[in-house]
């Protein structure tokens, strides 16, 4: 559907409206693929040439086609087709269900993803892994040799601090607070990855038996940690565009003794909206006044699709509440797994558990990714990221639009590379998981994102990997394997 467009005042002869029609004519080529999303449009003068239009005439187009919202300037460059995700499907229905503490029981069913995880051979819709090609391999590949040799030669082969290295440490304090968040080196502490991050975290604030509240849908591994720590799920109802129900929240702590949260509310994981500010701070207040710590998972807030970083719950902290976590492996090195956390007033009992559990983390890898941040390369590679997993979820969105079932929903993600998928009724995740293992494809069942027995219509499905025909292929062969059950169950 086109958007709404302003009618010129004042304006005589059909001159005056040729930006408009030019315009629309461009529009009409993008809704039809012509222009596919993240392609550069033709340039002043060669649109000019083709159009047999003033240069004038074809800048005032290009601004109306701005202004709609359909493309976006590069400068040096020229005009870009601009993703949009909320306009390709409907968005996922929010499941109600009677909010009450849960005995989590996913392990089993998670464990049937971790088989083939690492399965070189399947196409990988199933794990949130950033793909080499998306990733500054040259430059970290110098960081790494830089700091091997200087590692070796020097006293580094010991343990480091619990906290982590000092200079990178000071790096993050920078970023931090840049994002509104006032903290010094001491105050952070280093993980292996931001699982461990907020493990530490929900160790530190809650015991055997404790419930723990959530969004809903939620990250598996929340769910299998609270699993294992012999706590409770608490599961608020999520919107996929505005988040955790604040009104539900309040009635479920109200009426539940509820003693940690673990929320994330930037690019949220599987949903991958945007929480409000406004709600962001409601929600900090409402919980600060009932002394129950958040731990806000902030993993994904760096691969933002807007012009601006979102905000974050724990530059609105007062009171150390709010335990933050996250970490380089979404956005950088994976496989390095170094992680941070900044626990507020639990920081000593952060510190404390980590030294417990593993003493420290590998110190060359942190000096590697403090090398990489000290050469100001992270930044660049940052926004070259965020361009490109953009185009590839939009791409991944039409796509599912082209070839699922006319009834197919999907989130339309803030930032990060995850889109929630919610098919009919009648087809099963599960079912759909296992017949698509068979057939090489690797996607993560909605069931096990809950401890409710929901979202047994919904998959989940990583869209970060190169767009090739490889992948056009495999959602081909989804789209046949739900058609297929979808008729055998109907």
């Amino acid at each position: 559907m086109s958007i709404a467009k302003p009618q010129p005042a004042g304006e005589t002869g059909l001159a005056q409206f040729q930006y408009l029609r030019l315009a629309d004519s461009i529009e009409e080529k993008i809704s039809k693929g012509v222009y596919r999303t993240g392609e550069k449009l033709p340039s002043i003068r060669t649109l000019r040439s083709q159009a047999g239009v003033s240069i004038t005439t074809v800048c005032q187009a290009y601004g109306e086609l701005e202004k709609r919202g359909l493309v976006v300037p590069r400068p040096k460059s020229g005009y870009y087709v601009k993703p949009r995700l909320n306009s390709i499907l409907p968005l996922p229905t929010v499941r109600r269900h009677r909010v009450k503490p849960e005995k989590v029981q996913v392990n089993v069913l998670a464990e049937t993803m971790q088989e083939t995880i690492d399965d070189q051979s399947m196409l990988p819709l199933g794990t949130a892994v950033p793909p080499a090609d998306i990733l500054p391999s040259k430059q970290l590949t110098a960081s790494t040799r830089t700091v091997a040799a200087r590692y070796l030669k020097g006293n580094n082969i010991g343990y480091g601090s619990p906290g982590g290295l000092d200079s990178l440490r000071r790096q993050i304090a920078k970023r931090m607070s840049g994002c509104g968040v006032q903290c010094s080196e001491e105050e952070i502490i280093i993980t292996n990855g931001c699982m461990e991050a907020i493990t530490l975290c929900l160790r530190a604030i809650a015991g055997p038996g404790d419930t723990v509240l959530v969004e809903s849908p939620t990250f598996v591994c929340y769910l299998q940690l609270i699993e294992d720590l012999n706590m409770m799920a608490l599961e608020i109802p999520t919107d996929p565009e505005q988040g955790i129900d604040l009104v539900a929240l309040a009635e479920a702590v109200n009426e539940h003794d509820a003693h940690a949260c673990i929320l994330n509310p930037n690019f949220q994981n599987p949903l991958g909206f945007e929480m409000a500010t406004d709600n962001k701070k409601q929600l900090l207040k409402f919980m600060t006044e009932r002394a129950i710590p958040i731990i806000e998972d902030d993993i994904y807030g760096e691969l933002y699709f807007g012009n601006t970083r979102p905000s974050l719950m724990k530059s609105f902290d007062q009171e150390g509440l709010v335990l933050y976590c996250s970490s380089f492996s979404k956005n950088l090195a994976p496989d390095l797994r170094v992680g941070w956390t900044i626990p507020g007033r639990f920081t000593h009992r952060v510190q404390r558990l980590k030294f417990n559990s593993t003493i420290a983390s590998s110190k060359l890898n942190q000096m590697i990714i403090d090398d990489f941040l000290a050469n100001g390369h992270f930044d660049r590679h940052l926004r070259r990221m965020r361009n490109t997993i953009q185009n590839r979820l939009v791409t991944m969105a039409r796509m599912i639009a082209n070839y699922f079932p006319a009834s197919t929903k999907i989130s339309a993600p803030k930032g990060g590379y995850i889109l929630w998928v919610q098919l009919d009724d009648k087809v099963n995740g599960f079912d759909l998981f296992h017949r698509a293992r068979q057939e090489g494809i690797l996607i993560l069942p909605g069931e096990i994102c809950s401890s409710t027995g929901g979202y047994k219509n919904c998959i989940r499905l990583s869209c970060c990997h190169p767009w090739n025909e490889k992948m056009e292929e495999g959602i081909k062969k989804l789209a046949e394997i739900i058609a297929d059950l979808w008729g055998v169950r109907g």
